[in-house]
């Protein structure tokens, strides 16, 4: 079994990850000198029991106001292939 690490060190290891500080899990690993897979289970298990990330002002990703639904992407895509069509049909 890996070595036992107090739940302060956790959140605060998961708190850098989700700030970005680092660029990312491989980047974090490096400079706490873990396996990005312990970090991996450490944030899979925050996110499971919902703790942190309520208190987490910082999250990784688009906010919700930012983010482009599906419906709008899909038209985007049908627009963009209709132009490559008629692209291709002047040649």
């Amino acid at each position: 079994m890996g070595k036992p690490y107090s739940e302060e060190f956790k959140n605060q290891v998961i708190r850098d990850y989700y700030s970005g500080k680092f660029g990312g899990r491989k980047n974090l690993a490096k400079h706490y000198n873990l396996n990005a897979g312990t970090i991996w289970n450490w944030i899979s298990k925050e996110r499971k029991q919902g703790n942190l990330l309520n208190d987490i002002e910082h999250k990784r990703g688009r906010s919700k106001e930012e983010s482009i639904d599906y419906k709008e992407r899909y038209e985007i895509l049908k627009k963009y292939q209709a132009f490559i069509k008629a692209q291709r049909e002047k040649k």
